[in-house]
């Protein structure tokens, strides 16, 4: 085991040996294995966004071991959805990749200004197929934010009573937060921090804007002449509001876009100090050649 990996799991000492172990297997698989930082393929917009819109650009991405072979391909760290995706191949794929069960899933055919995932799956679950993690979202800034929290602390406890280890997906959304919001730099700092003090040992946001949402927040980054240019600065604000950078925080890779673009992303998340990506849409709905190419660019970049 490599010193840096040792390291990190040294910021989770309060954990058992079986969240430890689990997030060890993390950091060790893959092409970064060792280094620190994790790429990891997220499946989970055939539920979020709907089929057609997730699939129809790349029709071999619906089916599930498709996204398996992705993974191992590419050497991802590990490799998230909901049930029944993970379901289709943890047989065939058993052993062969880590995998992070997502317990709770959203879907966008009723339309929540004020949205809260429905519990999909279980702990249970998670140890039965061999997930070495559990993931769930939350939404701070839902008018439905108090049961998500209290949800996550109730799950996280069980999974890590049983040695997995727990993935959040912070994302702040909600009546009261503006669509600019939901990414300002403060907003995105403010759901690391809801996640890191919930428990979660893996936090996934959203690259931050430079905009900032709320006045007294602004009042403070001013006072305190918080740097937020460029993106690289943002990353940096938001690990450290992590606890310091004493917790994993990885960001989304966010809708398709372009190659360019997303390299100067994971570019300036890597000067930054992330500790990584979670990349879906800009990998499956991509040719696989097309995708293995970029994603390894991207853990070049990572690991240089």
């Amino acid at each position: 085991m490599t010193k840096r990996v040792r390291e990190i799991l040294g910021f989770y000492d309060s954990e058992n040996a079986g969240v430890r172990t689990n997030l060890a297997r993390m950091l060790n698989h893959g092409k970064l294995g060792g280094t620190g930082k994790m790429v990891i393929l997220p499946v989970d917009q055939g539920f979020e966004h709907g089929p057609a819109r997730s699939f129809a650009v790349n029709p071999p991405a619906y089916d599930p071991r498709y996204h398996y072979q992705l993974a191992l391909d590419a050497g991802c760290s590990a490799y998230t959805a909901p049930l029944g995706f993970l379901e289709a191949g943890a047989a065939e794929y058993a052993g062969e990749i880590p995998l992070i069960l997502k317990l709770n899933s959203h879907d966008v055919l009723y339309d929540d200004k004020d949205p809260a995932p429905a519990v999909t799956a279980s702990v249970k679950d998670a140890l039965r197929i061999g997930a070495c993690a559990v993931g769930m979202t939350i939404y701070p800034g839902s008018a439905q934010e108090k049961s998500m929290y209290q949800e996550l602390r109730e799950r996280a406890e069980e999974a890590k009573a049983h040695g997995l280890a727990v993935v959040v997906w912070s994302y702040p959304r909600g009546t009261s937060i503006s669509k600019n919001g939901e990414t300002a730099i403060d907003v995105v700092a403010y759901a690391a921090q809801i996640a890191a003090q919930l428990g979660a040992n893996i936090i996934k946001v959203k690259p931050p804007t430079a905009f900032i949402e709320q006045a007294e927040a602004k009042k403070a980054y001013e006072a305190n002449k918080v740097p937020i240019e460029p993106l690289s600065a943002r990353v940096r604000h938001v690990v450290q509001s992590a606890f310091d950078g004493r917790r994993i925080v990885i960001f989304s890779g966010g809708p398709k876009e372009t190659d360019e673009q997303l390299i100067h992303t994971v570019r300036e998340i890597h000067a930054g100090g992330g500790f990584g990506s979670i990349i879906g849409r800009n990998s499956f709905q991509r040719p696989k050649p097309h995708a293995l190419e970029l994603l390894g660019k991207v853990m070049d970049i990572y690991r240089s």
